[in-house]
């Protein structure tokens, strides 16, 4: 018997993953070839606020020296390089997910120190 089988998947999970990437709107599109129909992309990040001054809070000032030292470089050393930093926010996370051609994109959880995402087809 022939069986073929589908390499899609009804879901991919990202732990604070893509504000490091060099090219996260080319990675998305990647997650987003992966996934069937209607499957759905998690995304966890660093919790960030939009607004600059709103993460000068214990937690955000971690992230932002993290950021500093280790995630921004990171990404800036990768051929696209585009240094979202680890206080990218739900505005940037959205726009990368709209870009790479997910047509749905919600905040599905939060916790002082990460915000959980999730986008679909």
């Amino acid at each position: 018997m022939n069986r073929e089988r589908s390499l899609k998947q009804d879901g991919v999970t990202v732990f604070v993953y893509l504000h490091d990437m060099g090219d996260p709107i080319g990675f998305a599109g990647h997650i987003l070839s992966a996934l069937e129909p209607d499957g759905s992309w998690m995304i966890v990040e660093s919790f960030a606020n939009e607004r600059t001054h709103q993460n000068h809070i214990p937690v955000g000032r971690i992230y932002y020296s993290t950021s500093t030292l280790i995630c921004t470089p990171a990404s800036l050393a990768q051929e696209m390089g585009a240094a979202l930093g680890a206080q990218a926010g739900e505005k940037q996370i959205r726009k990368v997910t709209s870009d790479a051609g997910f047509s749905r994109f919600r905040r599905a959880a939060e916790i002082p120190s990460n915000l959980v995402f999730e986008a679909r087809h």
